[in-house]
């Protein structure tokens, strides 16, 4: 196809694609917080949902967070308002109020930020412009990290920012079967200006590195397909750990298997051990969760199970927080201290 908007036309056709699929993904009269940086993959995200609104009744608010990382940060935010009037969408702009630390500071920074403008502007959705190729690095680098299946499927359609909320603000993800080369190819045809990120090349972000040297090489030496093949693999693995959690959640329906007291929570080690392991793992990784001030990681997970086959009155090492596990057949017991 040689058309001049060749991929327009594709990634319109992509987007409806996955509303068929998924409709409850990015419903109909809905009102859509849609985060843009002012970067090619959200730009394009924002120019795809303005072009389905009509036909969707969708109410647009772009939302941009500035993180003061960068000297050109306030005129990148200027950018993005610029475009979002000339679009006729509603802008809104959140502001660091000092230099954040760290990209994981600054993450949490802008989803606390998209939530509160969410609520604002009464939007049940946070869209956001992750692609394929966000995919994939996310898989690679969780990978390098030692993930398990989660980490590595952790990038997904839809996921909710405020669980312990009703209603719930959801973040969807409307992109991940396209390309950064292809959302690129759009806001060509639609002759959007991008602004360019000046640290999207600093190597000493890791993101940056696999981005621009190691997906690259792995592509040429080892499989040209290689974005499709692992947004494939995440996507499969997705699937899989969706079915393993519900699965380890069923164990706890059962009121013989575990005991939730605020002091001594207990599992049933007998019950536990009866699971797969894949299983047990899962079980008590959701026991712990509601207990440890920290992420559970593998090493909490194995302290507790190595609990499975000790005698009685054994205990584990301790876990962060002055919490500890001791065996009282035919249970393991939490200390909560």
């Amino acid at each position: 196809m040689k058309s001049h908007n060749r991929f327009t036309k594709l990634l319109r056709a992509n987007l409806n694609a996955v509303l068929r699929s998924q409709p409850e993904i990015l419903p109909r009269d809905a009102s859509l917080l849609v985060a843009v940086s002012g970067g090619q993959d959200s730009l394009c995200l924002a120019k795809l949902l303005q072009m389905q609104s009509a036909k969707l009744n969708w109410n647009l608010t772009i939302a941009h967070c500035d993180h003061r990382w960068r000297s050109d940060s306030s005129a990148n935010a200027a950018h993005v308002e610029n475009i979002a009037k000339e679009w006729g969408i509603t802008f809104c702009l959140r502001t660091a109020e000092s230099v954040l630390a760290s990209e994981a500071d600054a993450r949490k920074w802008r989803y606390e930020m998209l939530v509160e403008m969410a609520n604002i502007h009464k939007c049940a959705c946070v869209v956001t412009g992750h692609t394929r190729s966000d995919r994939v690095e996310t898989l690679l680098h969780n990978l390098m990290r030692g993930s398990g299946a989660d980490g590595l499927a952790s990038l997904t359609w839809r996921r909710s920012l405020t669980p312990e909320i009703k209603p719930e603000i959801k973040l969807v993800r409307p992109l991940l079967n396209v390309s950064r080369h292809e959302t690129a190819a759009f806001c060509r045809e639609n002759q959007i200006p991008i602004w360019e990120d000046s640290t999207n090349r600093n190597l000493d972000y890791r993101r940056n590195r696999l981005r621009l040297e190691t997906i690259p090489y792995l592509q040429e030496h080892f499989n040209p397909q290689l974005e499709i093949a692992i947004a494939q693999t995440s996507a499969l693995l997705h699937d899989d750990v969706i079915y393993l959690e519900k699965q380890a959640s069923c164990f706890f329906e059962d009121n013989i298997s575990v005991v939730w007291d605020e002091q001594l929570p207990r599992l049933h080690r007998q019950l536990l051990q009866a699971q797969p392991l894949a299983l047990q793992r899962r079980i008590v990784r959701q026991f712990l969760s509601n207990y440890l001030i920290h992420q559970v990681n593998f090493e909490d997970i194995e302290r507790f199970l190595n609990l499975l086959t000790a005698q009685n009155r054994s205990q584990s090492a301790p876990f962060k927080g002055n919490i500890s596990a001791f065996v009282e057949h035919p249970w393991i017991v939490l200390h909560i201290s």
